[in-house]
């Protein structure tokens, strides 16, 4: 029985039923997608230790797309040292940059040598120093050491001013998640 002017209470009911069927879908979809989207990482990453490099960077590409820092920074890694793909530092550095800024300490490691040598990036002290600061205190305990003598060598370069800068950068930086 239609009221008012078209308004039918039993439609509305079905038509609720079905946004709410169409959500549940919805939903069942991403969360079917997630594991397929970490088991291609870990297909990526198979293949990356298989030194299949061209199809570790076929895995990765869109995962980094999408903004996956592991599939970031390991694409960042291929550029650098052209496995894969062409040896490309501004690509390198652009991937380890948007993995660095979400946080991913193997990619602020590698950003940071990239400032310090000047390679992808201008060649900037301070912003080394600041990213390898950063990847000194998120590192974990087996690679600590060899990141602070690194982090340390850098820093004999720099002057007072410059190392207060670079702490500085550290100190205000917060990571952020790409969308």
């Amino acid at each position: 029985m239609t009221f008012f002017g078209g308004y039918d209470p039993e439609r509305r009911r079905h038509a609720g039923l079905s946004r709410r069927a169409l959500g549940a879908v919805a939903v069942l979809l991403l969360l079917t997608a997630m594991p397929m989207q970490a088991q291609s990482f870990r297909q990526g990453l198979s293949a990356y230790q298989r030194q299949d490099y061209a199809t570790a960077s076929r895995i990765f590409i869109p995962l980094a797309e999408r903004g996956n820092a592991p599939a970031q920074t390991y694409l960042g890694f291929l550029f650098e040292t052209g496995r894969g793909v062409p040896l490309n530092y501004t690509e390198a550095a652009m991937w380890y940059r948007r993995a660095a800024e979400q946080g991913d300490s193997r990619a602020q490691y590698s950003l940071g040598l990239l400032y310090d040598r000047g390679q992808g990036v201008p060649r900037d002290i301070v912003e080394a120093s600041k990213w390898l600061n950063l990847s000194t205190a998120a590192a974990p305990p087996p690679v600590r050491e060899a990141r602070v003598r690194v982090r340390d060598a850098v820093t004999t370069k720099m002057t007072r001013g410059e190392i207060a800068q670079a702490r500085l950068r550290a100190l205000e930086w917060a990571p952020s998640r790409e969308h």
